[in-house]
């Protein structure tokens, strides 16, 4: 199928952040559990499909009304991370789970790195559950109703939150129709995006088309995203994001089985084992949920690593006198500043944890702004300056340099 490209006339107004509401709410709950992706693997076979342009695919994905499903599916992530293993406390990010080997905050980074394999299921909103299937013993994280349960069956541990799966009501009030969504995904991606329709695949046995968001800005380290959505019933099926070095994908995801018949309501139930220990977690944490990628993706993603980051190193928190991180730029190129009101450790003085950290992935980089170290991954890199000051964001180094030079 030749590519259908579609990009947005400028309109007036204010942008939406519109893009959470294009995956359907029960698939987007199961990835938000995992990595925030909605995953499925490519087959061989590209099947024989009617042509479908980017706008009729959104409407598609946005009329989806896919609200169950179960299925098998496979992860590999390659951030081009050292193996952290706890290499600097609080990157694993607020669990309220303390010590618990079960607690999701920490077990579910593990994800961030290598090839796992994870077994789901979804009723709705309401109903989720995931397992690691690494290796023989199961990690399960189970969401029903109020109740949040994951269960580590190596440790024979159990953690339990109540209500943790709500979060803040959102008053924006969501796109009407498909053909809405669509025009304000579109209109989001003004200037910034390019979105095409590019052939079709097989995705565990099921016939799909292939959508490719693709930044029209320089200086993005992302190169692509492609969605693989299931050309009978518009669930975002496949999920490959590559990094604009090319090489092996960033993430590459994805279903190897998929059923979409309502699960056994038995399949959410839960009960701790016999002699387990079981850990009380702090209620009411507020986790949004992902949708593919918009204006505001970018700011929403780098503001998101800053602030990890700054929680996971000493000095950095929020920020001089609480401020929260300064966003410069907009779309894709998007970076966010943070400015500590501390200077950088000098080597030796660092923390054993921290210096490690420093040693494993950082480089000296030196400019207008004075010197400072530059973390790099394939898809996100942060500029630590001397004096404190903090730019993350998925942009190359030279943005991240340009941004400290002209003292932003």
């Amino acid at each position: 199928m030749a590519a259908n490209e579609v990009r947005s006339e400028t309109r007036g107004g204010i942008r939406r952040r519109a893009g959470r509401y294009a995956v359907p709410v029960a698939v987007a709950g199961v990835a938000a559990a995992t990595i925030g992706l909605v995953p499925a693997l490519a087959a061989s076979g590209d099947p024989d499909l009617p042509e479908i342009t980017a706008r009729q695919l959104i409407e598609k994905i946005a009329a989806s009304d896919t609200r169950a499903l179960s299925g098998t599916f496979r992860v590999s992530t390659d951030l081009g991370l050292p193996a952290l293993g706890g290499l600097v406390p609080g990157l694993a990010g607020p669990g309220g789970g303390g010590d618990s080997t079960a607690d999701p905050s920490a077990k579910l980074t593990e994800l961030a790195t290598g090839t796992h394999t994870l077994r789901v299921a979804a009723d709705g909103p309401e109903r989720q559950r995931l397992t690691l299937l690494d290796g023989s013993d199961e990690y399960s994280l189970i969401h029903n109703g109020d109740d949040v349960w994951a269960h580590d069956g190596k440790s024979n541990e159990v953690f339990h939150e109540k209500g943790a799966a709500g979060g803040p009501e959102r008053h924006e009030e969501p796109p009407v129709t498909p053909k809405e969504l669509a025009d304000r995904i579109l209109e989001a991606a003004d200037g910034t995006t390019s979105v095409t329709v590019d052939g079709t695949a097989r995705v565990a046995g099921r016939d799909a088309y292939q959508l490719v968001i693709r930044p029209e800005q320089r200086g993005s380290t992302v190169g692509s995203v492609r969605i693989a959505v299931d050309a009978a019933n518009g669930t975002p099926l496949k999920f490959t994001l590559v990094s604009a070095e090319g090489g092996k994908p960033v993430v590459d995801a994805g279903f190897t089985k998929v059923d979409f018949s309502r699960p056994a309501a038995s399949v959410f139930a839960f009960e701790a084992p016999k002699g387990a220990k079981v850990t009380e977690g702090a209620a009411g944490r507020a986790d949004g949920h992902p949708g593919l990628p918009g204006k505001n993706a970018p700011e929403d993603f780098g503001k998101g690593f800053a602030e990890g980051f700054g929680k996971g190193l000493p000095g950095l928190g929020a920020g001089a006198a609480g401020k929260g991180p300064e966003v410069i730029g907009e779309g894709w190129t998007t970076i966010l500043k943070l400015d500590t009101g501390a200077p950088a450790p000098k080597a030796g003085e660092a923390p054993k944890e921290l210096q490690g950290l420093l040693d494993s992935f950082g480089d000296k980089v030196t400019g207008k702004f004075g010197s400072g170290t530059l973390f790099r991954t394939k898809l996100v890199n942060a500029l630590l300056t001397d004096d404190g000051r903090v730019y993350a964001g998925a942009v190359t180094k030279d943005a991240l340099v340009d941004a400290a030079n002209a003292g932003r």
